[in-house]
């Protein structure tokens, strides 16, 4: 983490409100956000762009997103208000009255879990943040003194990396604490949501309830994208957990979607390795023949793989080449 701090973007200060904020924004002037620090200072600001994501004005939305990701989430890093952020985004989403959900979901998981893609899974947050456990009260002191407070470094401020990786870990972890909330949200009439809600389960650890959610996910119309995120999900999730093994077998046949068949096959093929179904291979190897199908504007799942890129992936895991 460098030590140089991002340009301001303009203006931090902004006044408190004397009234309690109502609904998914309770609690918010509960937080010392004077005493806590995002990527341009003392995230003062920060309440205020939480609230105008509920403007009826879709062009404050699009500034207080964008002021959101600057400061939470700058260019991948997290930042010591990051983690007291992720409730009240949570909440956020959870509302149906909340405007432009999904793209609350993506700033909610940009500051969970930061850039990650599917080559971090299974995902093991004991190993990732490690170098968090040694971290001090005098070290983020000492961080904070350095990014926001014009002290001079002697050039050997390890630590700093450190204080990164404890709000890293601070992010992921609040997101952790109330995970069971997102899986209420597979089956979210927006497609959007309820796909996105899929892949950001496989970051934490599943409990049963959670699984039994992914493993019931409908893979009938309106639903495909977000059983193919289920399906992918699973991939990585109770390896050995049969009744996940039947659903992926039952979905290579499923009528409708190819993306679904898919996701099934390469869930398995991940999951058991040679010895995935027939069935599944042969879906496997007819993917290209199906590009159009499964292309993400046809069939936009929120991964950072491809479809096709998964099925290279799966004949790779069995020992073939795609």
């Amino acid at each position: 983490m460098s030590v140089a701090r991002p340009w301001p973007p303009g203006d931090r200060a902004a006044p408190r409100r004397a009234a309690p904020d109502p609904g998914p924004l309770a609690g918010l002037e509960s937080i010392g956000w004077a005493e806590l620090h995002h990527a341009y200072g003392p995230a003062v600001d920060v309440p205020g762009q939480l609230r105008s994501l509920l403007s009826a004005d879709a062009g404050a939305r699009g500034w207080a997103r964008h002021q959101l990701w600057g400061n939470v989430y700058h260019q991948g890093t997290r930042w010591q208000a990051s983690c007291h952020v992720v409730p009240f985004l949570t909440e956020l989403v959870a509302d149906p009255a909340t405007p432009d959900r999904a793209a609350v979901l993506a700033l909610l998981r940009a500051v969970a879990l930061g850039d990650r893609d599917d080559t971090q899974l299974p995902f093991d947050p004991g190993r990732e943040f490690a170098k968090a456990e040694s971290v001090t009260g005098d070290d983020v002191a000492a961080t904070l003194s350095l990014l926001y407070g014009g002290a001079a470094g002697d050039g050997d401020e390890q630590f700093v990396d450190a204080v990164a990786v404890s709000w890293d870990r601070d992010a992921y972890l609040a997101a952790a604490r109330i995970s069971d909330r997102f899986a209420a949200w597979t089956d979210d009439p927006d497609p959007a949501i309820a796909a996105g809600a899929a892949e950001l389960l496989v970051w934490f650890p599943a409990t049963a309830s959670v699984l039994a959610r992914l493993r019931d996910v409908p893979g009938t119309a309106g639903h495909e994208v977000a059983r193919a995120s289920a399906n992918l999900s699973l991939s990585y999730l109770a390896p050995g957990e049969a009744s996940i093994d039947d659903r992926l077998t039952a979905l290579l046949t499923a009528a409708g979607s190819f993306g679904v068949q898919l996701t099934a096959a390469v869930a398995l093929a991940l999951r058991l390795g040679d010895r995935l179904p027939d069935a599944a291979l042969r879906i496997l190897a007819e993917a290209r023949d199906h590009a159009g199908e499964i292309d993400a504007r046809t069939f936009p799942i929120p991964w950072d793989r491809s479809l096709l890129g998964f099925a290279a992936l799966a004949l790779h895991r069995i020992g073939l080449s795609p």
